[in-house]
């Protein structure tokens, strides 16, 4: 027989933790002690007050070393994502960047595969649509919050055209990789979702010293929009076009549809780019 797990309120968990109700709200807030709003009251399972007693840097166990906070930012975010708490979402990634996070390792290393698990959650039917466009929605702000930091002063090492192809709406992992490459000094054009081909052609064309171009597919089964917008940037520039996403299987897929290279993640679509960029990358 399954059991459904004991609540109490933030009130008494306060009490239960030994601390002001603020403190309690915090640690809900920034991610450290798991909790679901009911109506407009939060709710806190008694088997999480343990866990979290058990961790805590005062108590008689030991709490876990950076490393393993750390691996849990990503699973704190995705809670504020899927409630669109857009505070309590922007309240872990200070807590991530106090503890040591670079604004790239953020991108990366939280941001990022919490989209992913959204993504999945979304497919797999555990969240709901709208709660899914809740969560892209926070993480939208959350890069608006984050952009700034990735500015760099001084001369541009050239040009990074982003964008998503024809018929694809999916923007943010063109804004994440966008910032990446601001990070590194280069001047980026972010299209953003839905490019049609002769955006790309034109925008392309326009470009002063254009070294790449970038394209992010995240929509399944889209293969001859991504083929038509990569033919139209063929018609504007020699630049090398790399592309990936959720919406191409393979680098094989890729290559077929006329790219130059293939990227199976952020992380390496931004090194690849920048090899790019000083004529080290392979053809």
């Amino acid at each position: 027989m399954v059991t459904t797990p004991t609540t109490i309120t933030l009130g008494e968990t306060a009490e239960r933790l030994g601390v002001h109700y603020m403190t309690a709200y915090r640690y809900v807030r920034t991610g450290r002690l798991p909790a679901q709003k009911v109506g407009q009251e939060w709710q806190v399972r008694e088997r999480d007050i343990e866990a979290f007693l058990q961790e805590r840097p005062d108590s008689p166990t030991p709490a876990r070393t950076r490393g393993t906070r750390t691996r849990e930012y990503p699973r704190r975010l995705l809670e504020r994502l899927i409630t669109g708490d857009e505070a309590g979402a922007w309240a872990v990634v200070e807590a991530a960047m106090s503890g040591g996070m670079s604004p790239d390792e953020v991108y990366l290393d939280l941001l990022a595969p919490a989209l992913e698990t959204v993504g999945r959650r979304w497919e797999s039917g555990d969240l709901s649509i709208a709660e899914e466009h809740q969560a892209s929605a926070v993480v939208l702000r959350l890069i608006g919050r984050l952009g700034p930091r990735f500015a760099r002063r001084g001369r541009k090492r050239g040009t990074m055209l982003l964008g998503a192809p024809p018929h694809d709406v999916h923007g943010i992992p063109t804004a994440l990789m966008g910032d990446l490459l601001r990070g590194q000094s280069f001047q980026v054009i972010d299209l953003g979702a839905d490019v049609p081909a002769e955006s790309w052609r034109s925008t392309a064309a326009g470009a002063d010293q254009l070294l790449a171009v970038g394209i992010c597919a995240s929509t399944p089964a889209n293969d001859d929009r991504i083929r038509e917008a990569i033919s139209a940037i063929r018609e504007a520039t020699p630049a090398p076009v790399v592309l990936g996403g959720n919406g191409v299987a393979s680098a094989e897929e890729a290559l077929a549809l006329g790219a130059t290279a293939y990227s199976a993640s952020f992380t390496e679509a931004v090194e690849l780019l920048g090899r790019y960029a000083t004529g080290r990358a392979a053809s």
